[in-house]
């Protein structure tokens, strides 16, 4: 399976230059723990970091600053680690554990902005998939009491 048939699109993001403040508004109106900082290019919106809720209490409120005196820039993971669109959920999950990172981009082929993915969204994908596989595993047992009586 592609991740892109299993990715968030509609990526809340910002730029480099947005206050800390805006950024923690956004996560806020859009119940986000995270928003990718994203520069135009050639017209497209191209991932360059990305910023937590945990990324801003651990570098501002937890050090008591002000957080309108800083940017989304100044405390984004970057170089961000990004996958493509078309790349297979393993390949993603490999990245993933092999950069230790929870929320990774999607991007296309061009490297524009295309979804995002995050740990829990595989957890609920595993999880629904499992589940299919135990109600399949449910329905065999049961057909295979009904034929042979």
């Amino acid at each position: 399976m592609a991740i892109k048939e299993c990715c968030k699109v509609g990526v809340i993001s910002c730029e480099a230059d947005a206050s800390l403040s805006a950024v923690a508004a956004l996560m806020r109106q859009h119940h986000v723990g995270d928003v990718v900082v994203t520069e135009t290019r050639d017209g497209e919106n191209v991932p360059i970091g990305i910023i937590t809720d945990r990324d801003i209490v651990i570098e501002t409120v937890a050090l008591q600053l002000d957080p309108q005196a800083f940017t989304a820039g100044d405390f984004m993971s970057h170089p961000v680690v990004t996958v493509s669109e078309e790349a297979g959920f393993l390949e993603t999950l490999r990245l993933m554990r092999d950069h230790k990172i929870r929320r990774m981009p999607v991007v296309t082929v061009a490297g524009a902005l295309y979804g995002i993915v995050t740990a829990d969204d595989i957890v609920n994908l595993l999880t629904s998939e499992l589940s299919l596989m135990t109600d399949a595993v449910f329905a065999q047992a049961v057909q295979e009491a009904r034929v042979r009586k």
